[in-house]
C-alpha cells in the first residue's frame, strides 16, 4: 500500500528537518573548537591520532547535512512544482510520503548523536 500525506504535512517536515540539520551543523562548529582546545593542551600521540578520527568523522558529517539538505531541496521541489501545475485543493491534496528521506534522516540523527556521545567521553579523558 502507497503511503500518502497532505502537501503541508509534508513541507512542515522539511521545514523541521532543515532546522536540526542546521542544529547539527552548529554543533560542528562547536565540536571543532573543542578540538582545537584539545590539540593546544595534548600533544602525545594517541590523542592527537583521536583528534584525527574526530576531524574525520566531523568532515563526514558535514557532507552528510550537505547531501540531506539536497534532498530536502529536490523534494520541496517536487511539492512546488505539484501546487504549480494543479494549484486546486492543495490544503486538501495528498503526496506520496517521503519514506526514504525519512529514513536517511532518522539514521544521520542517530549517527551523528553517537559521534557526540563518543566524543563527549574523549574530550572528558583530555580536559
Amino acid at each position: 500500500m502507497k503511503q500518502e500525506e497532505k502537501i503541508f504535512a509534508q513541507h512542515a517536515e522539511h521545514t523541521e528537518w532543515r532546522s536540526k540539520l542546521k542544529f547539527y551543523n552548529d554543533e560542528i562548529s562547536i565540536l571543532r573548537n573543542r578540538l582545537s582546545e584539545i590539540v593546544s593542551k595534548n600533544t602525545n600521540v594517541e590523542a592527537l591520532k583521536q583528534v584525527e578520527h574526530f576531524e574525520n568523522q566531523l568532515i563526514i558529517q558535514k557532507n552528510n547535512i550537505d547531501e540531506l539538505n539536497h534532498l530536502i531541496n529536490v523534494d520541496e521541489d517536487k511539492l512546488t512544482n505539484e501546487v504549480v501545475h494543479n494549484p486546486v485543493a492543495v490544503d486538501h491534496r495528498k503526496v506520496h510520503y517521503h519514506a526514504e528521506e525519512k529514513e536517511a534522516i532518522d539514521t544521520f540523527e542517530k549517527n551523528f548523536n553517537e559521534l557526540r556521545n563518543e566524543f563527549k567521553v574523549f574530550a572528558s579523558k583530555l580536559m
